[in-house]
């Protein structure tokens, strides 16, 4: 079957559109905001949370525009934005609300296929650098290490596929990084930013981190080796016992087919060996292309800024020669027609913590109604609670129930009586049972006599009522 059957055999085709259209920006920094603080709480979170976080996020995306017919252009508070951002992301799946619960709350849990997804987005939107090389080194020690590979051939060539991979994808993110690296380089403007993408980002994450390991490693040499050891395995012994723990992992497999696996799995590690060198040269000449880039726009900036620099200190030079000894400010009453200044860059010596801070005043709003999912669930809760403090057998449903009975303090009623008289259905019964729960409580307002206690009988007398057993038994009231 592909991949599509599959794929939405686990979530459904809303889950993506959530991370496009026009609140696609609202949508990934909400879920970001979310599956983050649900990782912290392994109980969940709380709806009201859920919302809030929602909220924050809003607050920053107050210039986007819902497209037309959808549930967040028609909402109007913060709130209802809120309340339909938070509804949309149930629907598609990325977020699984449990409201029936025993103690009434309303836990919120962040879809586990949402968490994978989202940390694929975090690697694609903040990428790392990666020391490959690592990995790379370590296929050419063990293809390299003939005892290693005798023992357990096909465990180390399953093990150098899977590694070898992972380090090309690193090899070919490398690439990808130094393109990015190369637009910012073109895109500064200052000599601060030219600087700062070839010192602090470029050297930092790529020159240290990546490329002078790719240079150490001496890839060259290794590779040429591991080709040899890959050949090797390829022979008749080393073959044959790769075929033998194939079919002994997966029984089904005939002969033919086992050798055939191991053939096909040595001719993809051999190839994917010969990509690592090209790979290489192909870093060399981007990073080569980077370096020659900053120089370009380094020299541009030190020569647009130094002609800048000129010209303002001759228009300066030439106000000080003929208006000595007046400030720029009287040059305007004197009818010259002098331009504004514009700083290029000002800053507080002290920080900003050296300013005053006023303090913070809340500006009165306007009351924001409820939600009314909120007030029917809230509704349905207190319906729910109150009948199970209802049914609850507690000690003032008993005294509620001896008071209903005919007679004054000191009257006993025998239970033979009760379940004839007094008991008709489940709700009568239950009080009945709460009297028998609470007769020794400080709270009852009766007392429960047994005739055994007195008579010393060896069988009790039980009386039958919709289905229960009672032992015989006096309710005198207090």
């Amino acid at each position: 079957m592909s991949l599509s059957t599959h794929l939405f055999r686990e979530v459904r085709p809303e889950f993506f559109r959530v991370l496009a259209g026009g609140l696609a920006r609202l949508y990934v920094d909400a879920l970001d905001a979310l599956e983050a603080e649900s990782a912290r709480r392994s109980q969940g979170l709380e709806r009201d949370d859920a919302l809030a976080l929602v909220e924050q996020v809003l607050e920053r995306h107050g210039d986007l525009v819902a497209e037309p017919g959808e549930d967040f252009a028609q909402a109007r508070t913060v709130r209802e934005k809120a309340l339909a951002v938070f509804d949309s992301l149930k629907r598609a799946g990325w977020l699984v609300e449990e409201a029936n619960r025993s103690d009434y709350r309303q836990i919120v849990f962040f879809d586990p296929n949402g968490t994978v997804l989202l940390q694929a987005l975090r690697k694609i939107a903040l990428p790392e650098g990666a020391i490959f090389s690592d990995k790379l080194v370590h296929v050419c020690t063990t293809l390299a290490n003939r005892d290693a590979m005798a023992e357990q051939p096909w465990a180390q060539v399953e093990s150098c596929l899977a590694v070898l991979e992972t380090g090309l994808a690193e090899l070919r993110g490398m690439q990808k990084s130094i393109e990015r690296h190369t637009r910012r380089q073109l895109a500064a403007a200052t000599l601060k930013e030219n600087y700062s993408v070839l010192f602090d980002q470029f050297a930092e994450r790529i020159g240290r981190n990546c490329y002078a390991q790719l240079v150490h490693a001496r890839l060259p040499a290794k590779l040429a080796e591991a080709r040899r050891a890959v050949d090797e395995l390829a022979q008749a012994d080393k073959a044959t016992a790769m075929q033998t723990e194939v079919m002994r992992r997966e029984p089904a497999l005939s002969p033919e087919n086992a050798t055939a696996r191991v053939r096909l799995r040595l001719e993809d590690l051999a190839q994917l060996l010969e990509q690592v060198e090209p790979l290489a040269d192909a870093i060399d000449r981007r990073t080569a292309e980077f370096t020659r880039r900053s120089h370009a726009r380094s020299r541009y900036l030190q020569e647009t800024t130094s002609e800048n620099r000129a010209t303002v200190q001759g228009f300066f030079g030439e106000l000080n020669r003929r208006f000595a000894g007046k400030r720029i400010g009287e040059l305007e009453e004197m009818g010259m027609d002098v331009p504004a200044l514009k700083l290029h860059e000002a800053r507080i010596f002290g920080g900003l913590e050296s300013l005053y801070t006023p303090r913070l005043r809340r500006a009165a709003g306007e009351i924001e109604p409820l939600d009314d999912t909120d007030s029917r669930q809230q509704d349905r809760a207190l319906a729910e609670l109150e009948g199970t403090m209802r049914d609850s057998l507690t000690v003032g449903r008993a005294n509620q129930f001896v008071a209903a009975l005919p007679g004054a303090a000191g009257d006993g009623v025998a239970s033979d009586r009760l379940l004839g008289e007094f008991v008709h259905n489940d709700e009568d019964m239950a009080s009945l049972i709460a009297c028998l729960l609470h007769a020794r409580s400080a709270d009852a307002r009766y007392q429960v006599k047994v005739p055994r206690d007195w008579t010393d009988a060896d069988k009790a007398v039980f009386d039958s009522k919709l289905g229960y057993r009672v032992e015989r038994f006096t309710l005198v009231k207090k």
